[in-house]
Formats: C-alpha cells, sequence, structure tokens
C-alpha cells in the first residue's frame, strides 16, 4: 500500500468567528504553498458568523445537519476530503507554519495511521492558572513515549482511508465531546495502527482557563469517560498523564490531603505531613523545573500546589469508577471490540 503523503486540514468550529482570524491564516499559508491540498472548516450550527468568516478568510466551508460536537464535524468532513491524511486542528488552535512538513514526515515511517504534536510554550491566556493548564497539557506531551497508544485531536492526523475504515470518531458513545479522540487511539492500536507523538508538531492555545471550568473539564469530560473506558479495556494505560509515575505521584497527594485532613486531630501526624510534602515535591521535580522555566518561582508554586488538588480529585474518580464498575456492576456502553483486519 503507498504511503499517504496529501493532507487535507479540518478545522471543527462552533462560534469560533472570533477565533478564525487567527486560527486559519497560517493554514490557508500552507495550502498556498501548496503544502496541503484544502483547508475544511465545518461549522456546527454556529449561531454567530463562523460560516461567513471562515468563507472570507478563503477556507472551505461545510456545515453539519444539526449542531453535534467536534466529532461529527470531523467525520463529516472526512467523507469528503480529497487528502491521503486528514489533519485535525482545533479551532481554538494556530498551527505552527512547518506543521504540513511534520505531519508528512510522520507518515513516511511504517506502520503510521495516526500522529499528533503538543501546544507551544507560549499560550495566548495569561491569568496564571490558564498558563498553568495549557503549560501542564504540553508537558505530558513534551515528556511521553514517542510511540503513544492514545490519539489527541487539538493538532493531530490520521490516515483517512483507515479512519473511515474503523469507523471514525465514536459519538454515539460520546454523545457530549469529551474522549472520543482517545478512543479513537486505542482502536488505531488495536486494528495494527501505530501512533505517534511529535513534541515538534506544535500549536498555540488561545483558551483562557478557569479553575472552576477545569475542574467540571478533568473530572466530566476526562476522568470519568476516560478511567470507565479503561476499565472497561481492563487495563491502565502506562503513557501520558495515566502513567506509572502519574499514579504513583496521584498516591502520594491522596495521602498528603489524608494526613493533612487528620492533623488537627492528631497533631503527632506532623512529621508524616512533611514527609508526604517533602516525596510530593521530590517525585514532581521535573514538572516543578518545567514550571520554573516557564514562568518562575511563584508561579511554579502555584501551579505544583493546584497539581496536587488535581491528583487528588483524578484519583478519586477513577477509585470511584472501580467500585460501580466492580461492586455496583455498572457497565458503560463503551466499543471496546471494534477490530478490523489489519492492513
Amino acid at each position: 500500500m503507498s504511503t499517504p503523503n496529501t493532507i487535507s486540514i479540518v478545522v471543527p468550529a462552533f462560534k469560533a468567528a472570533h477565533l478564525l482570524p487567527r486560527v486559519l491564516p497560517p493554514l490557508i499559508g500552507m495550502r498556498d504553498r501548496g503544502e496541503v491540498l484544502e483547508v475544511i472548516v465545518v461549522d456546527d450550527c454556529s449561531p454567530d458568523d463562523t460560516a461567513k468568516v471562515a468563507e472570507a478568510l478563503g477556507a472551505t466551508v461545510m456545515k453539519t445537519p444539526r449542531n453535534g460536537g467536534p466529532g461529527v464535524a470531523r467525520n463529516l468532513a472526512a467523507t469528503v476530503a480529497k487528502g491521503d491524511i486528514m489533519w485535525v486542528v482545533d479551532s481554538d488552535v494556530i498551527a505552527w507554519d512547518d506543521g504540513a512538513e511534520k505531519v508528512r514526515a510522520a507518515f513516511q515511517e511504517p506502520g503510521v495511521k495516526a500522529v499528533f504534536g503538543s501546544y507551544d510554550k507560549t499560550p495566548d491566556g495569561t491569568p496564571w492558572f490558564s498558563r498553568y493548564k495549557n503549560l501542564t497539557h504540553r508537558f505530558y506531551h513534551q515528556t511521553a513515549n514517542r510511540e503513544a497508544s492514545t490519539f489527541w485531536a487539538g493538532c493531530g492526523a490520521v490516515d483517512r482511508e483507515f479512519f473511515l475504515r474503523i469507523g471514525g470518531f465514536d459519538v454515539e458513545t460520546y454523545k457530549v465531546p469529551s474522549i472520543e479522540d482517545i478512543e479513537l487511539g486505542y482502536r488505531i492500536r488495536d486494528n495494527g495502527g501505530r501512533i505517534i507523538l511529535d513534541p515538534t508538531l506544535l500549536g498555540k492555545h488561545l483558551k483562557v482557563w478557569s479553575i472552576p471550568g477545569a475542574i467540571r473539564t478533568d473530572i466530566f469530560c476526562r476522568a470519568l469517560p476516560w478511567s470507565r473506558l479503561m476499565i472497561a479495556r481492563g487495563g491502565v494505560t502506562n503513557d501520558l498523564n495515566t502513567s506509572t509515575a502519574e499514579r504513583a505521584r496521584a498516591g502520594i497527594a491522596l495521602l498528603l490531603l489524608l494526613s493533612l485532613l487528620a492533623l488537627p486531630f492528631k497533631l503527632s501526624l506532623w512529621p508524616i505531613v512533611l514527609l508526604l510534602a517533602t516525596m510530593a515535591v521530590i517525585v514532581n521535580h521535573s514538572f516543578a523545573r518545567f514550571l520554573v522555566q516557564n514562568g518562575g518561582w511563584l508561579f511554579a508554586a502555584g501551579g505544583l500546589l493546584y497539581h496536587q488538588v488535581y491528583y487528588v480529585y483524578s484519583a478519586s474518580v477513577f477509585v470511584w469508577c472501580l467500585i460501580e464498575y466492580h461492586l455496583l456492576g455498572k457497565r458503560e456502553n463503551i466499543a471496546v471490540d471494534r477490530v478490523i483486519k489489519k492492513y
């Protein structure tokens, strides 16, 4: 089978009229330079001028029949895209100019069916928490295994024919956008495809995070569905923020919280609290150093402190999912066996 080499860029967009003037020009530039075949913006029934703005900027515009989320939009574009490779870029991500070159190079390797990248180190949001959130995402993607076991659709590409053959994004199980890209990654691997994480395939994230919004997303759109999927599949992947090391760090953070809650009732526990706090700093030294390099000591201190809170609620969600699966008998309707013949 010939190696895929032509690229269609797909941008799912909902209420993105204010973002597209920044997101589309680099992509249109790649098209005009002949690096990609086309730039398709799929307007997911936006109530604003998303479609008009995209068309005015030179993109090919499609519309979903009804609002269904980015997975529906990407699936629709895959049926009409002309390229061998479908490179999906979120409507709040500015892809770097060398992206097409990086994508095409990844698919030259034998067996590669998908590649994804990372956020750059200068996210758009300036509040400390938004910077922490976007830089944390970058940290995990910069330090993860090159041979990935999941997929990320913020700035990632797939072999379009292979994508269609395995059914695209599962928008029936995940009617609310959440981990449909992670689940797709599992199916790509299950069906014999390689997934490459290229940390040099970069994009600038324009999203500005708030603490309440991040907690809701982390719990309801990430931790809950991802934990249920991993449990249903029979194991936790040793990659990204579910690696063995990450699970150990989460355990330390949980013990630290429990010891702090017990401390007012038994002051003699203070050496244990101090020990656990020291351990939390030590086991997160790489992450702490990364935060210092990208924001200074005060930024790193705030980020590392919040990160322990993140570990606690993420680990708690996973424990709850184990209880509901094994003790309460709750089974999610998750497709874990959609395998096609390898080719």
